[in-house]
């Protein structure tokens, strides 16, 4: 069932795209449909091209956008395949995209999922319920190694060789709340005493690596840069400063001219093809964190291509 979900950025992000009534655009994230709905609503002749690793998604949006469907795709796949999609339609160009990495809220609120700490259900963690590779399996087959690599370079988990030691310890672990179990017995008491749920990092690393999401995103943004229109922008807003890393490297690997040595001498001038937008990023509203408690470290860039 369709509950309260708000769109963060939904005002800051419409107005970055500069949505042209003819265009074409892609929402990389569809979720609940909130930004597609807004998107979509200024749409004449243009048409908007969704995507959602999540079918449950995919089924609810349908319902917000019923009055729209004839000006929207619905694609069930990884936004790391947005142009390999396209081009089955034969779109070669786009004049805005929109990537909102926020989890899809349901994926938390749904117990049986196995996403959150809060609830009881086996490990899951799956956005897209068909592939194989689950957090259960991470949990019990991954080396003490490469768990301890996905703890910290995910999760940014200061303790992750004591909770892996645990993990290995207490395998098989089945639920969600048996992995919190064990994650606090590899915690210090100044961690378990201190604000902020103790087994958040390690969660959000787990949901991670099950989905791949860091390297879609790479993938996705190195791809999709390429077929923006003159003038067409990408819109991005993160979540943690892993996302947040990645677009704004990314962002200035096409925007910025390379580094050279002051002895080697300027033949011409390098021609960017982008420009950054939001060098300095923009954060969200005090008012919108005080209704919209998942907004508070949410961050939003945009990219452009040049006429």
């Amino acid at each position: 069932m369709m509950g309260s979900h708000l769109s963060i950025f939904k005002s800051e992000a419409i107005e970055a795209l500069a949505i042209k009534p003819e265009g074409i655009y892609v929402d990389a994230t569809l979720g609940r449909g909130g930004h597609s709905l807004e998107i979509v609503k200024q749409l004449t002749s243009g048409h908007l091209y969704v995507f959602d690793l999540d079918l449950e998604a995919i089924k609810e949006s349908k319902i917000r956008l019923a009055n729209y469907l004839d000006k929207i795709t619905f694609c069930h796949t990884n936004y790391a395949n947005i142009v390999s999609v396209l081009n089955t339609y034969n779109i070669k160009g786009v004049d805005g995209i929109l990537f909102d990495l926020g989890v899809y809220s349901p994926q938390f609120d749904t117990p049986e999922r196995g996403f959150s700490y809060r609830f009881n259900a086996r490990l899951d963690m799956r956005m897209d319920q068909s592939q194989s590779l689950n957090a259960y399996e991470v949990v019990n087959t991954y080396s003490e190694e490469k768990l301890k690599d996905i703890f910290y370079r995910f999760g940014e988990e200061r303790y992750s060789n004591s909770i892996v030691k645990q993990i290995i310890n207490n395998r098989p672990i089945e639920t969600t709340l048996e992995l919190v179990d064990v994650i606090k017995k590899g915690l210090p008491n100044k961690v378990l005493n201190s604000k902020g749920h103790p087994a958040k990092k390690v969660f959000q690393a787990i949901r991670i690596e099950v989905n791949k999401e860091l390297d879609s995103l790479e993938k996705s943004l190195n791809s999709v840069v390429k077929i923006l229109n003159p003038k067409g922008r990408c819109v991005v807003i993160t979540f943690h400063s892993l996302e947040d890393r990645i677009v704004k490297d990314i962002f200035n690997s096409v925007s910025k001219a390379p580094k050279m040595s002051r002895r080697v001498p300027l033949i011409e001038e390098i021609q960017l093809e982008y420009k950054h937008l939001t060098k300095n990023v923009i954060k969200v509203s005090e008012e919108e964190k005080e209704t919209n408690l998942r907004s508070h470290s949410a961050k939003l860039r945009i990219l452009e291509k040049k006429e």
